[in-house]
């Protein structure tokens, strides 16, 4: 059995990347400062053979290094999520992604353990092509606008990456995500399905920015977290990079419309501008389709769960937190009533 390390364990993704590989009877270890993780994800792996859990930032660097020698490989995940985080905390936010980054990598290298680098479809930026592959250049906008610093400090984290693999041979994966779903996924820093969703459940307006025809693919965390795993078997993925994602593309007001409907709740949609939701300058990409021809070309990635899979187990899930905590007394009546 091998004993692989998770960091930001703990959130959504990492999560359920402990779940896979412990029920194929793998050791897992994870570290989460629960920052934007929750202990809550993890709540139930307690006890659980095979299984650790440490509560600490990965930049502690006695302990991501000796977690990382003693670990077979290695899943990096730890990293201030979402563009609305960088916009309320851009220092922390920036700081962490890159310095948490090369402190794994450094580590890692230092013990030869493979470790694959979760980045995301951000680094793309402005480009106006009708799909997104791996080797495409990329376009970012100016930087006194706070909205791209996400998208920077992923393609920071990717360049050491690489710099790694180039000078070192580590053997590193990277893997770009397209806005994957699915359970315990919080709307908290931007999520549009979760928020949706809980507006939808509450009977509240469901805010979307702009006009809404502004377009983006979603893929269930359970057709992902294989991949990646699948991806850290394969020596000819080390100094690559990866699209994970699906290529279904809704707009965003088309996505509020197929919530109403699968809640059946009696929300409308609020139109909201980018200005009156962020700050002056925002800038935002109008479609973000991904190519998956090279993921699928080494493991056969395709998606297998839809987006009406993706938004009934979302919403099943919010469904049984809003009820818990109707009954525990953190709801308003009301909600337990509209739920029955």
């Amino acid at each position: 059995m091998a004993t692989h390390l998770i960091t930001g364990g703990a959130g959504f993704i990492g999560s359920h990347l402990a779940d896979f590989l412990l029920e194929r009877g793998e050791n897992v270890v994870l570290i989460d400062n629960l920052s934007t993780g929750s202990y809550r994800n993890i709540e139930h792996l307690e006890g659980r053979s095979g299984f650790r859990c440490y509560i600490e930032d990965v930049r502690h660097e006695p302990l991501i290094d000796a977690l990382i020698r003693d670990c077979d490989r290695v899943y990096h995940l730890a990293a201030s999520v979402g563009v609305k985080l960088i916009l309320d905390k851009p220092t922390e936010s920036l700081i962490n992604n890159i310095a948490g980054t090369e402190r794994v990598l450094r580590s890692a290298s230092r013990y030869r353990k493979p470790v694959l680098i979760t980045s995301t479809s951000e680094v793309y930026g402005k480009s106006k092509l009708e799909v997104f592959s791996e080797t495409d250049d990329r376009i970012m906008g100016s930087t006194d606008k706070a909205r791209w610093g996400y998208a920077n400090s992923k393609a920071t984290d990717e360049f050491l990456a690489m710099a790694y693999f180039q000078e070192t041979r580590l053997p590193v994966v990277i893997v770009r995500l397209f806005n994957t779903v699915g359970p315990r996924q919080t709307g908290q820093y931007g999520m549009v399905i979760p928020t949706f969703v809980s507006q939808a459940l509450r009977g509240l307006p469901i805010t979307v920015h702009g006009d809404g025809s502004q377009t983006r693919c979603f893929c269930h965390v359970k057709d992902v977290v294989p991949a990646l795993v699948e991806f850290m078997t394969r020596q000819v993925a080390y100094g690559k990079v990866f699209n994970v994602g699906s290529n279904a593309e809704i707009s965003i007001r088309d996505l509020a419309n197929l919530v109403i409907k699968k809640t059946g709740s009696t929300s409308e949609i609020r139109f909201i501008p980018y200005a009156h939701a962020y700050p002056q300058g925002f800038e935002d990409m109008q479609r973000r389709v991904p190519d998956l021809k090279r993921a699928s070309a080494l493991i056969g990635f395709r998606p297998s769960r839809t987006l009406g899979d993706i938004l009934e187990d979302v919403i099943q899930e919010q469904r049984h937190r809003i009820q818990a905590s109707s009954d525990n007394g953190g709801e308003p009546g009301q909600v337990a009533a509209r739920l029955a």
